[in-house]
């Protein structure tokens, strides 16, 4: 039996891991969960999964539950993630707080050297020069989540780095892949947000419509893997069968397929290195007919390249463009925006930037603050 920290426990990462927790991880411990600001939703995971802890990021929500919530101890700000991030008795801390916010407690966990499963990508983009020394320092354990990069883990597995040629991470497409660039200023939130494959939050689907999200991931598999950029190469795969492929040098290709379920991934990282009966419908080639495979049209999808030259960049830039594409996109989904001008405003603030070359956790949040400043001046005119 293993006792697990859920952070970030009432969005769509969270709510599929505790599902496992009624079937193939039955046997496992919720020990800890945490959440914004949803009391609702905590109130029902509470009651059913027990927790001994639950943090509230909002105060408010944290006073309230300690109000309805006998014999769970209740915490509440950043303060309290952290302090769950870093429980002594949990064995595996499941990280899936949505923003830069995921940054601290997940430093913080490192520090401690905590095995990690990690579903926030942002926090990784960000930091993510920061976070691998740490890691290395702490011998601290991280465990992705992410369907592409536990796909590439799962590859990997028996493998020496020195063998792979590259990894090929595969992306959907969106729902605006078969959409020309020209319309793409009349696209509305519910257009965006119709994702053809995965049921996921906001943020991530929009990013995944603009195709931020698999450069972000791109950014996330160069400091997991520690592997160059060059040998990182990203293809649109609309059936989402394939998740990722290793290829290497002897020209073998290992991939991981299965049908499009995140609590696959996440099932993985919290059992590894062992693997459990899952609740995924078996994948059947026969019926699945055809997998595609096609290049991403750079001139189609700019937010791409503009991820892909933060992250080469390195330094302050990845934080610069993640903490500008947040405010973006979180316009856009306020409709104060237009689709089209997500890119533009993160290529402008992008432009702003002084970059900073290996810089400390204060220099990061920093940059992070005034990036997110800078693209509300854009969006505000």
């Amino acid at each position: 039996m293993k006792k697990i920290a859920i952070l970030g426990s009432t969005g769509s990462i969270g709510k599929s891991a505790l599902e496992l927790f009624d079937g193939p991880l039955s046997d496992y411990k919720v020990i800890a969960l945490s959440a914004n600001d949803n009391v609702q939703e905590m109130l029902k995971q509470a009651k059913k999964y027990k927790p001994k802890y639950i943090a509230m990021l909002d105060t408010k929500a944290a006073e309230y539950l300690k109000k309805k919530l006998k014999g769970v101890k209740v915490l509440s700000g950043l303060e309290g993630l952290i302090e769950l991030a870093v429980l002594k008795e949990a064995d595996v801390v499941l990280l899936s707080v949505v923003g830069a916010v995921g940054m601290v407690p997940l430093l913080s966990a490192i520090r401690k050297g905590k095995t990690i499963a990690l579903a926030n990508k942002e926090a990784l983009i960000i930091a993510g020069e920061l976070i691998k020394k740490e890691v290395k320092k702490y011998k601290a354990v991280i465990l992705p989540v992410d369907s592409e990069h536990n796909a590439v883990f799962q590859a990997m597995q028996g493998n020496k780095k020195e063998y792979i040629k590259k990894l090929i991470i595969t992306a959907s497409g969106g729902p605006l892949k078969n959409m020309p660039f020209e319309s793409f200023n009349k696209i509305s939130v519910e257009q965006a947000l119709a994702h053809p494959t995965w049921k996921m939050g906001k943020k991530i689907t929009i990013d995944s419509s603009t195709l931020m999200n698999k450069g972000l991931e791109v950014i996330e598999a160069h400091y997991l893997f520690d592997i160059p950029f060059e040998k990182i190469e990203v293809v649109i795969h609309p059936q989402s069968i394939v998740h990722s492929l290793v290829e290497y040098i002897d020209g073998s290709v290992i991939a991981q397929l299965s049908n499009p379920d995140m609590k696959l991934p996440i099932m993985y990282a919290l059992t590894y290195p062992e693997r459990r009966r899952g609740i995924v419908k078996p994948l059947n080639l026969a019926q699945a007919g055809k997998l595609e495979f096609f290049p991403v049209d750079f001139t189609k999808f700019k937010a791409f390249s503009i991820a892909l030259k933060a992250g080469k960049a390195g330094g302050t830039m990845p934080a610069c463009m993640n903490a500008a594409n947040e405010t973006a996109v979180h316009a856009f989904l306020e409709k104060r925006i237009t689709f089209d001008k997500i890119t533009d405003i993160v290529e402008k603030v992008i432009l702003l930037h002084k970059n900073i070359k290996n810089p400390n956790l204060e220099q990061i949040l920093k940059t992070d603050l005034l990036s997110r400043q800078a693209a509300e001046e854009i969006i505000n005119g």
